[in-house]
């Protein structure tokens, strides 16, 4: 058996339009998996033929319930989920007001935890083990300027992706977690590429010496999601390139 392999599995991608959730998605299909995208935005030209696509918005409180529920008529063996949608809303603190807060929490943390509680109740209706992975970020656990509310919605996904770990093996599911440094995605190409002095700091802060790309967190993914991860749960993996490692880098 090949144990990076995910042939029969089916998997949800939230978040998986663009960016790193598209990355992810499409290194799942390529491992062999029937993959479910979903966005907000119309179907993008870029994803397989047969996948299929659901638009839905998670700041919705019914629609982690729906998410599931239609990604399991198109996918009746789904037993693989990737919750990766989330963004970013922050203002400086002292300019931060409720309505930024509340749709920080409810689509970065309320939207993750109950679309886990959907993808679970369907998997032990059904009797069948599964996996989870939670992306959440190395603002999670090393705060940012200007990012208080992310911040903290990120630090609240790692300790779900332990959480949830715990609540779950019981039922067969593991639950882990990626946590991707600074990445280039189109929510922050336009300040990395605009600022070209910052970006020369950051890869000097960077063990690796670069910006990491979409494609630098699928791999680490499709691991935790694949046999190869089978005694692996309520972990949370970072991908940084190294960022978090050392206190002030290459001088």
């Amino acid at each position: 058996m090949n144990t990076f392999s995910l042939t029969g599995q089916a998997a949800l991608v939230t978040g998986s339009s663009k960016g790193i959730g598209l990355a992810i998605a499409q290194c799942i299909h390529t491992a062999g998996a029937e993959v479910v995208f979903h966005g907000t935005a119309p179907r993008p030209d870029c994803l397989p033929a047969s996948a299929a696509y659901i638009g839905k918005n998670l700041l919705d409180p019914a629609a982690p319930d729906e998410l599931i529920r239609e990604s399991l008529a198109a996918a009746p063996g789904l037993n693989l989920l990737v919750c990766n949608a989330g963004s970013f809303f922050d203002v400086p603190f002292l300019d931060m007001n409720l309505e930024r807060w509340d749709r920080t929490m409810q689509l970065n943390v309320r939207a993750c935890y109950f679309l886990v509680q959907a993808f679970a109740r369907s998997l032990t209706a059904r009797r069948q083990p599964g996996a989870v992975v939670i992306i959440s970020s190395t603002n999670g656990f090393q705060s940012e300027e200007n990012s208080t509310a992310y911040d903290t919605s990120k630090g609240a996904l790692v300790m779900m992706t332990r959480s949830l770990a715990q609540a779950l093996a019981p039922h067969g599911i593991r639950v882990n977690g990626v946590a991707p440094g600074l990445i280039r995605t189109p929510l922050t190409a336009p300040w990395i590429d605009s600022k070209a002095d910052k970006r020369a700091h950051y890869c000097k802060k960077i063990l690796l010496g670069r910006i990491g790309e979409p494609e630098d967190c699928a791999g680490a993914t499709a691991f935790l999601l694949s046999p190869a991860a089978a005694y692996i749960t309520g972990q949370v993996l970072t991908v940084d390139g190294g960022l978090t490692v050392g206190q002030i880098g290459q001088m």
